[in-house]
């Protein structure tokens, strides 16, 4: 009976490992990540006049795709040379992450001490929607790399990323065109730290064992 309860426990704990990251650890990924886009829907919420109801679900719709497939084309770079960089992978993790939330946190910072006007004239489209994907995704692609360095579920991590980014960026375009001016760079620089103490948690679990 001791046996079968060590050897089950020992199971559970290469099942843990192979995975790499827990449910939680993901979803407060996903969330540090999908601040930039939240940042981005507030300010849409904000300064274009032609955001309704279907102007914010195409935003969040868009947001959630992009910020979804871009770890898996991360993850899937990151496997070609997992092997070979897996004596330093927590260092990687640590590296990447913290560079992408220190930068989150100093455009935050900056936007704070000099906010950009917005110009209300202007409508959205699927266009600017296009760029503005793209751009909020490129930190998911260099994520997606850690989380291949970490072997975690790449489709539970992109399934978690992309729902969350969507939720959060519909909320964050209703939020805009009420009182957006008081939260979107504070929210960049909330995801930022969340991404840095991710970072700073994957190479402490990895230096201690």
């Amino acid at each position: 009976m001791g046996f079968y309860f060590s050897n089950k426990g020992r199971k559970a704990n290469e099942g843990q490992l192979k995975t790499g990251m827990s449910l939680f650890t993901i979803l407060f990924l996903a969330v540090g990540l999908a601040m930039d886009a939240f940042a981005v829907s507030v300010s849409n919420g904000m300064c274009y006049k032609n955001v309704g109801k279907r102007e914010m679900l195409l935003t969040a719709l868009t947001f959630g795709v992009f910020q979804a497939l871009m770890p898996v084309i991360g993850y899937w770079a990151g496997t070609l040379f997992r092997d070979a960089i897996s004596a330093v992978d927590h260092w990687i993790a640590l590296v990447l992450l913290g560079l992408i939330g220190g930068k989150m946190v100093f455009d935050g910072m900056q936007e704070l001490k000099s906010p950009q006007a917005c110009e209300l004239n202007k409508a959205l489209t699927g266009k600017v929607l296009f760029l503005q994907g793209v751009a909020t995704s490129i930190d998911a692609l260099a994520v997606g790399i850690s989380l291949s360095v970490m072997q975690a579920n790449i489709l539970t991590s992109a399934g978690a990323i992309g729902a969350v980014t969507f939720t959060i960026s519909l909320f964050g375009c209703g939020v805009g065109r009420k009182c957006g001016e008081f939260l979107k760079e504070k929210a960049e620089i909330f995801g930022g730290v969340i991404l840095i103490a991710i970072g700073i948690k994957v190479f402490l679990e990895h230096m201690l064992g």
